[in-house]
């Protein structure tokens, strides 16, 4: 099947509106994949840019000792740091087991390479990147995979899981992996329990789910869930019913987290494709698999139940794309945000991969879709940032895409847009701000208002720099040196300029404090 009449003539549309600024840059860019399109506009001071960083299938963390570990992760952090990334989402239950220390679920081994084995000496991987993070002004994102126990026929839950207990709560499909049965209320509370653990015992700045929740379908085979379906299921239509369940899960997540911690934001990262036109007429002109109906993930629902924060589409094809093109997905999307925060989930190698799109007859100088994507993002109102897939790429600076964002697209650090629905009053501003010689070093330090509400608490802090005697708005993210999760910054060799800073408070919600000036 091909694009609708009507898509083509958006395509058109948006390729012309492209086209200008393309021209633009065709003066001073070079037909390198490093070198990218000049941005159009100054860059937005509030955006997510956030990155997925797994461990399920990474062989490296099983042959490293753990100190050697840490130094890796270290080493990754300040690569994304470096694309002024502002938040990880750091996978820590891919198979119902723990990447931390748990004694509800079974120790990973995607860490130490045998399921149920600790790594040694025992350290715990989700403190340490949730220090590392919040040292750098980053957010930590919990990342859990809900159902999924097993990844292949062969593969076995470790020692002391759960199915061991209770195996009548799993169920084995026709893809030979083991899962929870999303029909039993057993489950969703054994699920619930591990949220509220890590809840409870990480300052965490928010729990991810990404696209797994019914397996993706094997062809001419039914999910083996009649049992739990005659108990529960009676009345309802069997596909309602299977939406039903993952409902009751996100919503039951969600309250726990209003219960344990408000502040925490839950996300989840969706297949693509919601649903095509010629399955719904809210649907988007594509013609793929369809997550409400092939893993029963009612995700625009969530949203607007107000179940959910977030949302990362999983937009991984490119703008042109015949049957599932990016340029079409993104508007819809924009269009289906339901007043939550929306990121655009994009794969790296997808979008290093493809030349820009140019308009009829016309050629293009970007050989990436790299900066289009980006502007194209930028111009939705309720588009609020990017995540990328994976972490590794971005890090690993796949075909210069780290060079790019670093110097053009991502080349100042953002604020993550403030999350108003959960709260909106800003923090008190700090105070005692001075300039100290330490070791040969001048070193900016503050301290933060004292309080007991968590919700006001400042947790990061940004450090603007002016020339002397011109203070300015704080609207520009070119005046942000950094953004840090510590009462000091190191300030650069500032040369023989001199010059001012301001340095506001943020809260767990980003909002931003007033300014104070030295």
């Amino acid at each position: 099947m091909t694009l609708s009449t009507g898509i083509t003539k958006i395509l058109k549309h948006m390729k012309r509106f492209f086209l200008l600024s393309v021209l633009v840059v065709a003066l001073t860019a070079c037909m390198t994949a490093r070198e990218t399109v000049a941005p159009a506009k100054v860059l937005p001071k509030h955006e997510f840019r956030g990155a997925w960083m797994h461990i399920i299938g990474q062989g490296q963390y099983a042959k490293m000792p753990p100190e050697q570990t840490r130094q890796y992760l270290i080493s990754q952090l300040n690569l994304l740091q470096q694309a002024n990334c502002n938040a990880v989402i750091w996978q820590i239950r891919p198979q119902a087991d723990a990447a931390y220390v748990s004694e509800l679920e079974p120790w990973t081994r995607w860490l130490t390479g045998e399921p149920g084995k600790a790594p040694q000496p025992v350290w715990d991987p989700l403190q340490f990147m949730i220090e590392q993070a919040h040292s750098r002004g980053m957010e930590l994102h919990a990342w859990i995979n809900p159902y999924r126990v097993t990844c292949s026929e062969e593969d076995q839950p470790a020692p002391g899981h759960i199915y061991y207990e209770h195996p009548e709560w799993f169920l084995k499909y026709a893809d030979g992996k083991l899962y929870f049965d999303p029909g039993l209320p057993e489950s969703r509370d054994f699920i619930d329990t591990v949220v509220r653990d890590i809840l409870t015992r990480y300052d965490i700045d928010a729990l991810h789910m990404d696209d797994y929740f019914y397996p993706y379908p094997t062809k001419g085979a039914e999910f083996p869930d009649t049992t739990s379906y005659n108990e529960y299921g009676i009345g309802w239509d069997k596909n309602d019913w299977r939406r039903h369940n993952v409902d009751l899960l996100i919503e039951q997540l969600h309250n726990t987290i209003q219960e344990v911690k408000p502040w925490v934001r839950f996300g989840i990262s969706p297949f693509g494709i919601w649903r095509n036109k010629a399955s719904d007429p809210d649907g988007s002109e594509t013609d793929g698999l369809q997550c409400y109906d092939a893993l029963f993930a009612d995700c625009i629902k969530w949203t607007a139940e107000g179940w959910v924060d977030y949302m990362v589409p999983q937009l991984y094809w490119e703008l042109e794309h015949k049957l599932a093109s990016d340029l079409v997905l993104m508007h819809w999307w924009n269009d289906h945000a339901n007043g939550r925060h929306m990121y655009f989930g994009q794969s790296v190698s997808n979008v290093m991969s493809h030349q820009d799109i140019a308009d009829e007859g016309g050629d293009t100088i970007n050989p990436t879709q790299l900066d289009h994507k980006l502007r194209l993002q930028r111009s939705m109102d309720d588009v609020h940032g990017v995540t990328w897939w994976p972490a590794y790429s971005i890090t690993g600076n796949y075909k210069g895409v780290l060079d790019s964002l670093s110097t053009t697209q991502t080349s100042h650090p953002a604020l993550i847009p403030p999350y108003t629905w959960i709260d909106s009053e800003k923090p008190h501003r700090v105070h005692d701000l001075k300039i100290s010689k330490m070791e040969g070093d001048k070193y900016l330090m503050w301290r933060p208002h004292e309080t007991d509400d968590p919700m006001q608490q400042a947790v990061r802090y940004v450090i603007y720099r002016y020339p002397k005697g011109r203070k300015g708005h704080l609207d520009s993210p070119a005046n942000i040196l950094g953004i840090t999760g510590q009462t000091h910054f190191l300030l650069p060799d500032g040369g023989k300029g001199k010059w001012q800073y301001a340095v506001t408070a943020l809260d767990r919600c980003w909002n931003e404090s007033d300014p104070a000036w030295k």
